[in-house]
Protein backbone atom coordinates (compact mmCIF):
# COMPACT_ATOMS: atom_id res chain seq x y z
CA UNK A 1 0.00 0.00 0.00
CA UNK A 2 1.28 3.12 -1.09
CA UNK A 3 2.36 5.32 2.08
CA UNK A 4 0.88 8.65 3.09
CA UNK A 5 2.00 11.93 5.12
CA UNK A 6 0.53 10.26 8.15
CA UNK A 7 2.48 7.20 7.66
CA UNK A 8 5.66 9.84 7.64
CA UNK A 9 4.19 11.86 10.42
CA UNK A 10 3.99 8.24 12.55
CA UNK A 11 7.03 7.29 12.07
CA UNK A 12 9.09 10.55 12.71
CA UNK A 13 7.22 11.33 15.62
CA UNK A 14 6.19 14.54 14.16
CA UNK A 15 2.55 15.77 13.47
CA UNK A 16 1.43 16.16 9.50
CA UNK A 17 1.77 19.80 9.40
CA UNK A 18 5.63 19.67 10.15
CA UNK A 19 5.92 17.02 7.30
CA UNK A 20 3.88 19.24 5.31
CA UNK A 21 6.33 22.25 6.73
CA UNK A 22 9.53 20.21 5.76
CA UNK A 23 8.55 19.45 1.96
CA UNK A 24 6.93 23.08 1.03
CA UNK A 25 8.86 25.71 3.84
CA UNK A 26 11.50 23.55 5.23
CA UNK A 27 13.57 25.96 6.75
CA UNK A 28 10.83 26.51 9.21
CA UNK A 29 11.83 23.50 10.76
CA UNK A 30 13.73 23.11 13.66
CA UNK A 31 16.56 20.89 11.77
CA UNK A 32 16.35 17.92 14.55
CA UNK A 33 12.48 17.61 13.55
CA UNK A 34 13.96 18.28 9.60
CA UNK A 35 16.25 15.25 9.90
CA UNK A 36 13.51 12.78 11.14
CA UNK A 37 11.15 13.87 8.76
CA UNK A 38 13.40 13.35 6.16
CA UNK A 39 14.86 10.06 7.02
CA UNK A 40 11.15 8.97 7.45
CA UNK A 41 10.09 10.17 4.13
CA UNK A 42 13.36 8.43 2.61
CA UNK A 43 13.03 5.00 4.42
CA UNK A 44 9.09 4.99 3.32
CA UNK A 45 9.99 5.86 0.02
CA UNK A 46 6.31 8.76 0.10
CA UNK A 47 6.08 11.04 -2.71
CA UNK A 48 3.62 13.62 -1.69
CA UNK A 49 0.54 13.87 -3.06
CA UNK A 50 -0.29 17.27 -4.84
CA UNK A 51 -3.94 16.57 -3.69
CA UNK A 52 -2.93 16.10 -0.10
CA UNK A 53 -1.09 19.57 -0.20
CA UNK A 54 -4.17 21.32 -1.97
CA UNK A 55 -6.30 20.29 1.45
CA UNK A 56 -3.23 21.05 3.77
CA UNK A 57 -2.32 24.41 2.33
CA UNK A 58 -5.87 25.40 0.11
CA UNK A 59 -4.01 25.34 -2.95
CA UNK A 60 -2.97 22.63 -5.72
CA UNK A 61 -0.80 24.97 -8.41
CA UNK A 62 -3.46 23.33 -10.63
CA UNK A 63 -4.61 25.38 -13.63
CA UNK A 64 -8.05 24.36 -15.60
CA UNK A 65 -7.94 25.95 -19.32
CA UNK A 66 -11.46 25.77 -21.30
CA UNK A 67 -11.31 26.20 -24.89
CA UNK A 68 -13.94 25.95 -27.17
CA UNK A 69 -11.99 23.79 -30.16
CA UNK A 70 -9.18 21.70 -29.64
CA UNK A 71 -8.69 21.00 -33.47
CA UNK A 72 -8.14 24.96 -34.01
CA UNK A 73 -4.99 25.98 -34.61
CA UNK A 74 -5.27 29.11 -33.13
CA UNK A 75 -5.38 27.74 -29.90
CA UNK A 76 -1.65 25.92 -30.29
CA UNK A 77 0.31 29.25 -29.86
CA UNK A 78 -1.89 30.28 -27.02
CA UNK A 79 -1.59 26.67 -25.00
CA UNK A 80 1.79 27.09 -25.51
CA UNK A 81 2.11 30.33 -23.78
CA UNK A 82 0.21 29.27 -21.12
CA UNK A 83 2.10 25.89 -20.25
CA UNK A 84 5.34 27.79 -20.68
CA UNK A 85 4.83 30.10 -18.08
CA UNK A 86 2.40 27.70 -15.73
CA UNK A 87 5.75 25.47 -15.86
CA UNK A 88 7.77 28.45 -14.69
CA UNK A 89 5.34 28.99 -12.21
CA UNK A 90 5.52 25.48 -11.00
CA UNK A 91 1.69 25.09 -12.11
CA UNK A 92 -0.11 22.18 -13.32
CA UNK A 93 -2.18 22.41 -16.49
CA UNK A 94 -5.68 20.97 -17.43
CA UNK A 95 -7.17 21.29 -20.73
CA UNK A 96 -10.70 21.07 -21.19
CA UNK A 97 -12.40 21.27 -24.55
CA UNK A 98 -15.53 22.60 -24.53
CA UNK A 99 -17.20 22.89 -28.42
CA UNK A 100 -19.03 25.76 -26.95
CA UNK A 101 -21.10 23.76 -24.78
CA UNK A 102 -22.76 25.51 -21.87
CA UNK A 103 -23.63 22.62 -19.83
CA UNK A 104 -19.78 21.06 -20.43
CA UNK A 105 -18.20 24.15 -19.56
CA UNK A 106 -20.48 24.39 -15.88
CA UNK A 107 -19.47 20.61 -15.65
CA UNK A 108 -15.63 21.11 -16.06
CA UNK A 109 -15.84 24.11 -13.77
CA UNK A 110 -17.44 21.88 -11.07
CA UNK A 111 -15.02 19.09 -11.63
CA UNK A 112 -11.91 21.54 -11.33
CA UNK A 113 -13.44 23.01 -8.52
CA UNK A 114 -13.60 19.06 -7.00
CA UNK A 115 -9.78 19.11 -7.84
CA UNK A 116 -8.88 21.71 -5.60
CA UNK A 117 -7.76 24.03 -8.57
CA UNK A 118 -6.40 27.21 -8.07
CA UNK A 119 -8.06 28.44 -10.97
CA UNK A 120 -9.40 28.59 -14.94
CA UNK A 121 -8.03 30.42 -17.68
CA UNK A 122 -11.58 30.83 -20.15
CA UNK A 123 -9.89 31.24 -23.56
CA UNK A 124 -12.01 32.64 -26.55
CA UNK A 125 -15.77 32.27 -25.70
CA UNK A 126 -18.86 34.16 -24.36
CA UNK A 127 -18.83 34.45 -20.64
CA UNK A 128 -22.81 33.33 -19.80
CA UNK A 129 -24.22 34.15 -17.02
CA UNK A 130 -24.60 30.79 -15.20
CA UNK A 131 -21.19 29.94 -15.69
CA UNK A 132 -19.78 33.46 -14.05
CA UNK A 133 -22.87 32.60 -11.11
CA UNK A 134 -21.22 29.34 -10.77
CA UNK A 135 -17.32 31.00 -10.37
CA UNK A 136 -18.91 33.39 -7.93
CA UNK A 137 -20.10 30.36 -5.67
CA UNK A 138 -17.53 28.41 -5.89
CA UNK A 139 -15.20 31.08 -5.16
CA UNK A 140 -12.87 29.53 -7.82
CA UNK A 141 -10.62 32.78 -9.64
CA UNK A 142 -10.69 33.07 -12.99
CA UNK A 143 -9.58 34.69 -16.06
CA UNK A 144 -10.41 35.58 -19.57
CA UNK A 145 -8.20 35.35 -22.73
CA UNK A 146 -8.63 36.23 -26.20
CA UNK A 147 -12.24 37.24 -25.38
CA UNK A 148 -13.87 39.99 -22.92
CA UNK A 149 -16.63 40.42 -20.99
CA UNK A 150 -17.50 43.81 -20.24
CA UNK A 151 -20.75 43.58 -17.87
CA UNK A 152 -18.27 41.41 -15.05
CA UNK A 153 -15.32 42.72 -13.56
CA UNK A 154 -13.35 39.59 -14.73
CA UNK A 155 -9.78 39.94 -15.21
CA UNK A 156 -9.55 39.70 -19.05
CA UNK A 157 -6.40 39.64 -21.89
CA UNK A 158 -7.06 40.34 -25.39
CA UNK A 159 -6.50 42.59 -28.37
CA UNK A 160 -8.38 45.51 -29.93
CA UNK A 161 -10.61 43.35 -32.35
CA UNK A 162 -12.52 45.73 -33.62
CA UNK A 163 -9.09 48.39 -34.13
CA UNK A 164 -7.24 45.16 -36.03
CA UNK A 165 -10.42 44.61 -38.44
CA UNK A 166 -10.71 48.06 -39.52
CA UNK A 167 -6.28 48.51 -40.15
CA UNK A 168 -7.17 44.95 -42.07
CA UNK A 169 -9.78 46.56 -44.48
CA UNK A 170 -8.05 49.87 -44.42
CA UNK A 171 -4.97 48.35 -46.02
CA UNK A 172 -6.98 46.83 -48.79
CA UNK A 173 -8.42 50.16 -49.14
CA UNK A 174 -4.86 51.67 -49.22
CA UNK A 175 -3.92 48.80 -52.00
CA UNK A 176 -6.72 50.49 -54.25
CA UNK A 177 -9.56 47.82 -53.50
CA UNK A 178 -12.86 49.68 -54.02
CA UNK A 179 -15.40 46.43 -53.96
CA UNK A 180 -14.48 44.46 -50.60
CA UNK A 181 -16.47 41.53 -49.15
CA UNK A 182 -15.91 39.80 -45.88
CA UNK A 183 -15.75 36.30 -44.15
CA UNK A 184 -17.53 37.14 -40.78
CA UNK A 185 -18.13 35.20 -37.58
CA UNK A 186 -21.72 35.16 -36.55
CA UNK A 187 -22.77 38.46 -35.59
CA UNK A 188 -23.94 37.08 -32.00
CA UNK A 189 -20.30 35.81 -31.55
CA UNK A 190 -19.58 38.91 -29.51
CA UNK A 191 -16.09 38.02 -28.94
CA UNK A 192 -14.59 37.64 -33.02
CA UNK A 193 -17.67 37.98 -34.90
CA UNK A 194 -19.30 41.76 -33.73
CA UNK A 195 -16.43 43.83 -33.19
CA UNK A 196 -14.41 42.68 -36.67
CA UNK A 197 -17.34 43.25 -38.33
CA UNK A 198 -17.96 46.43 -37.08
CA UNK A 199 -14.48 47.33 -37.90
CA UNK A 200 -14.53 45.87 -41.82
CA UNK A 201 -18.02 48.35 -41.54
CA UNK A 202 -15.78 51.43 -39.71
CA UNK A 203 -13.03 51.02 -42.15
CA UNK A 204 -15.68 51.36 -45.28
CA UNK A 205 -17.55 54.37 -44.10
CA UNK A 206 -14.18 56.13 -43.36
CA UNK A 207 -13.72 55.55 -47.08
CA UNK A 208 -16.98 56.46 -48.64
CA UNK A 209 -17.57 52.65 -49.77
CA UNK A 210 -21.04 52.34 -47.50
CA UNK A 211 -22.74 49.91 -50.36
CA UNK A 212 -19.76 47.24 -49.30
CA UNK A 213 -21.66 46.72 -45.88
CA UNK A 214 -23.64 44.38 -47.50
CA UNK A 215 -21.01 42.13 -49.16
CA UNK A 216 -20.84 40.02 -45.82
CA UNK A 217 -21.71 36.61 -45.49
CA UNK A 218 -21.44 34.62 -42.11
CA UNK A 219 -19.97 31.14 -41.56
CA UNK A 220 -19.42 29.01 -37.94
CA UNK A 221 -15.82 28.42 -37.74
CA UNK A 222 -14.44 26.20 -39.67
CA UNK A 223 -12.45 25.94 -42.84
CA UNK A 224 -15.36 24.09 -44.72
CA UNK A 225 -17.71 26.77 -43.30
CA UNK A 226 -15.30 29.65 -44.86
CA UNK A 227 -15.72 28.27 -48.16
CA UNK A 228 -19.80 27.53 -48.07
CA UNK A 229 -19.63 31.45 -46.98
CA UNK A 230 -17.41 32.38 -50.07
CA UNK A 231 -19.19 30.54 -52.58
CA UNK A 232 -22.60 32.59 -51.56
CA UNK A 233 -20.42 35.90 -51.65
CA UNK A 234 -19.17 35.12 -54.77
CA UNK A 235 -22.41 34.11 -56.41
CA UNK A 236 -24.05 37.66 -55.47
CA UNK A 237 -20.92 39.94 -55.38
CA UNK A 238 -19.39 38.53 -58.69
CA UNK A 239 -17.30 42.10 -58.79
CA UNK A 240 -15.48 41.96 -55.21
CA UNK A 241 -11.16 42.19 -55.65
CA UNK A 242 -10.76 42.04 -52.61
CA UNK A 243 -12.02 39.89 -49.32
CA UNK A 244 -11.30 40.58 -45.33
CA UNK A 245 -11.59 36.99 -43.53
CA UNK A 246 -12.38 37.36 -39.94
CA UNK A 247 -9.59 34.03 -39.16
CA UNK A 248 -6.76 32.62 -41.24
CA UNK A 249 -8.78 29.27 -41.60
CA UNK A 250 -11.40 31.70 -43.29
CA UNK A 251 -8.75 32.80 -45.24
CA UNK A 252 -7.17 29.85 -46.67
CA UNK A 253 -11.10 28.44 -47.13
CA UNK A 254 -11.74 31.71 -49.10
CA UNK A 255 -8.86 30.98 -51.09
CA UNK A 256 -9.39 27.26 -51.92
CA UNK A 257 -13.05 28.44 -52.91
CA UNK A 258 -12.01 31.80 -54.99
CA UNK A 259 -9.24 28.80 -57.15
CA UNK A 260 -11.93 26.20 -57.89
CA UNK A 261 -14.21 29.69 -59.39
CA UNK A 262 -11.14 29.91 -61.16
CA UNK A 263 -9.93 33.32 -59.78
CA UNK A 264 -6.20 33.77 -58.83
CA UNK A 265 -4.85 35.29 -55.66
CA UNK A 266 -3.66 37.51 -55.33
CA UNK A 267 -3.83 38.76 -59.25
CA UNK A 268 -7.68 38.45 -59.36
CA UNK A 269 -8.60 38.54 -55.90
CA UNK A 270 -6.92 39.71 -52.57
CA UNK A 271 -7.44 38.17 -48.96
CA UNK A 272 -6.89 39.24 -45.31
CA UNK A 273 -6.58 36.87 -42.86
CA UNK A 274 -6.60 36.83 -38.89
CA UNK A 275 -4.85 35.66 -36.13
CA UNK A 276 -1.14 34.69 -37.82
CA UNK A 277 -1.60 30.93 -36.76
CA UNK A 278 1.47 29.09 -37.92
CA UNK A 279 0.25 27.70 -40.80
CA UNK A 280 -0.56 31.49 -42.43
CA UNK A 281 2.83 31.78 -43.38
CA UNK A 282 2.80 27.88 -45.01
CA UNK A 283 0.19 28.04 -47.05
CA UNK A 284 0.37 29.37 -50.97
CA UNK A 285 0.05 31.92 -51.01
CA UNK A 286 1.51 32.98 -47.80
CA UNK A 287 -0.91 34.71 -45.88
CA UNK A 288 -1.07 38.60 -45.24
CA UNK A 289 -2.53 38.68 -41.68
CA UNK A 290 -3.18 40.31 -38.92
CA UNK A 291 -0.88 38.96 -36.07
CA UNK A 292 -2.21 38.16 -32.61
CA UNK A 293 0.48 37.51 -29.98
CA UNK A 294 -1.20 34.57 -28.68
CA UNK A 295 1.99 33.29 -27.04
CA UNK A 296 2.52 35.81 -25.03
CA UNK A 297 -1.42 35.97 -24.61
CA UNK A 298 -1.02 32.73 -23.11
CA UNK A 299 1.60 34.13 -20.76
CA UNK A 300 0.17 37.04 -19.29
CA UNK A 301 -3.33 35.10 -18.29
CA UNK A 302 -1.40 32.87 -16.29
CA UNK A 303 0.70 35.33 -14.88
CA UNK A 304 -2.87 37.18 -14.13
CA UNK A 305 -4.44 34.34 -12.81
CA UNK A 306 -1.08 34.00 -10.32
CA UNK A 307 -1.73 37.58 -9.28
CA UNK A 308 -5.50 36.88 -8.59
CA UNK A 309 -4.86 34.01 -6.64
CA UNK A 310 -2.15 35.39 -4.50
CA UNK A 311 -3.98 39.15 -4.13
CA UNK A 312 -7.65 38.63 -4.89
CA UNK A 313 -7.75 40.89 -7.52
CA UNK A 314 -5.55 42.43 -10.27
CA UNK A 315 -3.48 45.49 -11.03
CA UNK A 316 -4.81 46.01 -14.75
CA UNK A 317 -8.91 44.61 -15.23
CA UNK A 318 -8.83 44.29 -18.99
CA UNK A 319 -5.41 43.98 -20.46
CA UNK A 320 -4.80 44.35 -24.25
CA UNK A 321 -1.83 43.74 -26.11
CA UNK A 322 -0.63 45.09 -29.29
CA UNK A 323 -1.08 43.48 -33.08
CA UNK A 324 0.12 43.97 -36.15
CA UNK A 325 -0.61 43.23 -39.58
CA UNK A 326 1.69 40.81 -41.58
CA UNK A 327 1.99 41.27 -45.15
CA UNK A 328 2.79 38.59 -47.26
CA UNK A 329 1.60 37.35 -50.48
CA UNK A 330 -2.28 37.01 -50.83
CA UNK A 331 -2.82 40.88 -51.24
CA UNK A 332 -2.07 43.56 -54.30
CA UNK A 333 -3.34 45.88 -55.64
CA UNK A 334 -6.22 45.26 -58.50
CA UNK A 335 -5.34 45.03 -61.84
CA UNK A 336 -8.09 47.01 -62.63
CA UNK A 337 -9.03 49.75 -60.41
CA UNK A 338 -13.33 49.57 -59.79
CA UNK A 339 -14.44 53.10 -58.99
Amino acid sequence: MKPTIRDVAKLAGVSISTVSRVMNAPETVVPEKRRRVQEAIERLQYQPNALARGLIYKKSNIIGVMIPDIENPYYAGLLRGIQDAAVRLKHSVIICNTDHDKSRMLAYARNLFEKQADGIIFASDTLFREFYDEMKRSKLPFVLISTEAPEYDVPSVDIDNEQAACEAVRYLIGLGHREIGMISFPIGDMISGAPRHAGFLRALGEAGLDRCASYVEFAAYRFEDAYEAASRLFARAPQITAVFAASDEFAMGTIACARDYGRTVPDQLSVVGFDDIRMAHMFIPRLTTIEQPVYQMGVRAVHKLHELVANGKVADLRERLPHRLIVRESTASPKVRVR
